[in-house]
């Protein structure tokens, strides 16, 4: 069996001493809009991610963690170097379908029901009807929300939303799921349960997930290494493992270890 074969539990075998996502010289630039020199968005980002990892862009706003997310997506070219995926290129694992992006606003049809929402995807993809309805019943079982199937996304709470917009990413069985600031507009509460429910949902499948956020204690939470991008152009500051045990859970947060890791990555930051 590959490094990264599917099983049918849709759990992915993988080798995490194996790189999944490799980005060199990486440099984006955007052209000025009163015609002056291009804005020069991330410069030089050199970074390897391993199968099955979960990493976390972390920095302040305008230092290029979206950006950075986007250019893997292939939803950005890059103006130099190169990012390669299992060696081959953005585009080739965006068309295989190997990506599920879940981004701030879940954008969920308001006409459609939770179901058929989900469902979305894999109409696009051509995928027998009979095969979709097992797919979003076994993905609203992942994320919780089996009794909400026939609900409209306006009769759902914003964490359930999110909830709903994690499913359909997953629905297509992507191999990389690309999340940028998901939980950002949603309150405390909503927010907590829904990192518990993500690591969840990551220890059960083994995708490597790329996470956009600017918060400090939700990246030392959810990962494995925190990648802090500094501003102007957006490089990388520092890379931070993050030595806490697995599996989590909230009561960690209140550890003196949490905290010890907290502010190490806070001083990793370069001064602005």
């Amino acid at each position: 069996m590959g490094a990264a074969e599917r099983l049918d539990s849709d759990e992915l075998v993988v080798n995490r001493n194996e790189v999944e996502i490799r980005i060199e010289n990486l440099g984006v630039s955007f052209p000025d809009k009163d015609g002056g020199e291009p804005v020069i968005a991330l410069q030089n980002i050199n970074l390897d991610i391993m199968q099955g990892e979960f990493i976390s862009l972390l920095g302040p706003s305008g230092c290029g963690k979206t950006t950075l997310l986007r250019t893997v997506a292939e939803l950005q070219q890059p103006t130099s170097g190169k990012i390669t995926v299992r060696g081959q290129s953005p585009r080739e694992i965006r068309l295989k379908k190997k990506y599920g992006i879940v981004f701030q606003n879940p954008v969920l049809l308001d006409w459609r029901t939770v179901r058929r929402n989900v469902c979305m995807p894999m109409e696009m993809m051509g995928i027998p009807k009979k095969d979709r309805t097992a797919r979003v019943t076994k993905m609203l079982e992942l994320v919780g929300l089996m009794e909400f199937g026939k609900k409209y996304p306006h009769e759902l709470s914003g964490g359930m939303q999110q909830r709903v917009g994690i499913a359909r990413a997953l629905a297509v069985k992507p191999e990389i799921l690309l999340m940028d600031e998901p939980f950002s507009a949603l309150d405390e509460f909503t927010k907590e349960k829904l990192h518990e429910d993500l690591l969840r949902i990551w220890k059960k499948t083994n995708k490597t997930i790329l996470f956009v956020t600017h918060n400090i204690q939700e990246a030392v939470f959810l990962s494995d290494r925190v990648v802090v991008l500094s501003p102007h152009p957006g490089r990388v500051s520092a890379v931070v493992d993050i030595t806490l045990g697995r599996p989590r859970d909230l009561s960690i947060k209140s550890s003196p270890e949490f905290n010890a890791m907290v502010t190490k990555v806070r001083n990793s930051f370069e001064s602005l």
